[in-house]
């Protein structure tokens, strides 16, 4: 098999090299080179959009409720260090920010600095302990028999990827799929149970959530790890079904189809094999863990694709609202998520509760990012990015 392999890797590379002659003949002019993008690309703070000073001093100190994380890491041990005696003044953290951090406008592929922002929330979903007639879904915790295989230990260009599997024998096999989980359960404990799909859908696409007891009490979930399969919109397929306009999707319009057509959500549901599965967190009145693992502020905080961004940047942000109104402010990169991906794209984290679901499910707006990036440090991608753990 070795020299039978041998001879096929030189007969592909005695094509690859005879096609290489023939093109050299071809009389077309050859394509013009592309020019190189620069994700990071230096620009100045004169170059920032303004914001206010209120914007500024919460946008500041969401970044800096994490610096007891950050502060081992040694890109941000220095800022941190000083950042604790930066004192609650406009004027105090603009000077310290300037003399601390330089600016990058982030480009996508195309070198263009425009990007798509959307939002998350907290949602709170009335649900039990027990199983009822009327709470039938179950919210599972981690599997216990999920093997996780962290592929950066052997790869380090694989850094942050996992791989999820089960044991057949003595085979990883892929772990199950999201419609599998709903049809055969899994070997996990059951947290809580809701009484609709949907609930549980966007419980697993925002991460984290609450579930209102029937004792008054609020039980705290939060993302504990998934089971490798990709992430896939449900919104998407009804718009390829014709079922919804690409403009018209959003949390709120998926979630009145489902109760329009109850007997097509789990056929809706199977479009995402992704699957979450939740750990509990502590009572507390203070933001869900983003994959930092610090509280996330509301308006402040942010999921980024940590190819681009190492988690706990600080970034400067311009977008609007779904009304149209600005959002100009610095912003912490606090989390992750699995559809956020490339270049220019964020999801703030509005809150919790209906009214910041309302507001997240219908964000989907054009904006800037810049990151504000520790004078001298190397760049993401120079060297190697903090390991500070999250969502895969």
């Amino acid at each position: 098999m070795i020299a039978l392999s041998f001879r096929r890797g030189r007969l592909a590379l005695c094509v690859a090299a005879l096609l290489s002659l023939v093109a050299g003949c071809d009389k077309e002019p050859a394509k013009p080179i592309q020019p190189k993008v620069e994700t990071y690309t230096r620009a100045t703070w004169e170059e920032l959009p303004a914001t206010n000073d209120a914007d500024l001093l919460a946008g500041f100190n969401a970044w800096r409720s994490a610096c007891a994380r950050l502060a081992r890491d040694p890109i941000w041990a220095a800022p941190c260090g000083s950042a604790g005696q930066v004192p609650e003044d406009p004027t105090a953290v603009r000077a310290w920010l300037k003399a601390q951090l330089d600016v990058y406008s982030l480009r996508n592929a195309h070198n263009s600095p425009q990007g798509l922002i959307t939002g998350y929330y907290e949602p709170v979903y009335a649900g039990s302990l027990r199983r009822t007639k009327e709470t039938e879904v179950p919210v599972y915790g981690t599997p216990e028999d999920m093997i996780i295989v962290a592929l950066d230990s052997l790869y380090p260009e694989l850094k942050g990827k996992r791989l999820r599997g089960r044991l057949e024998g003595r085979v990883l096999k892929p772990y199950d799929d999201a419609a599998t989980i709903r049809a055969n359960g899994v070997k996990a404990p059951v947290l809580a149970w809701l009484s609709d799909p949907m609930d549980l859908q966007f419980l697993q696409i925002q991460g984290s959530g609450r579930i209102q007891l029937e004792n008054g009490r609020q039980l705290r979930i939060g993302y504990a790890d998934q089971n490798g399969h990709p992430y896939r919109p449900v919104g998407r397929w009804l718009v390829e079904q014709g079922l919804l306009k690409q403009e018209d999707v959003s949390m709120s319009s998926i979630r009145d189809w489902a109760r329009a057509n109850p007997q097509r959500v789990q056929e809706l549901l199977a479009t995402n094999p992704s699957y979450v599965f939740f750990g509990l967190n502590p009572d507390s009145n203070e933001g869900p863990r983003g994959s930092l693992n610090v509280p996330l502020t509301a308006g402040y905080s942010v999921a980024i694709d940590r190819k681009v961004i190492p988690l706990g940047s600080l970034l400067w942000l311009s977008t609007t609202r779904p009304d149209g109104s600005p959002v100009t402010r610095p912003v912490a990169a606090q989390d992750t998520g699995g559809a956020i991906a490339g270049e220019v794209r964020a999801d703030l984290f509005w809150g919790t509760g209906a009214e910041a679901g309302e507001l997240a499910g219908n964000m989907k707006q054009a904006g800037q990012l810049w990151m504000l990036w520790p004078k001298g440090a190397p760049l993401p991608g120079a060297a190697t990015a903090p390991a500070q753990g999250g969502k895969s």
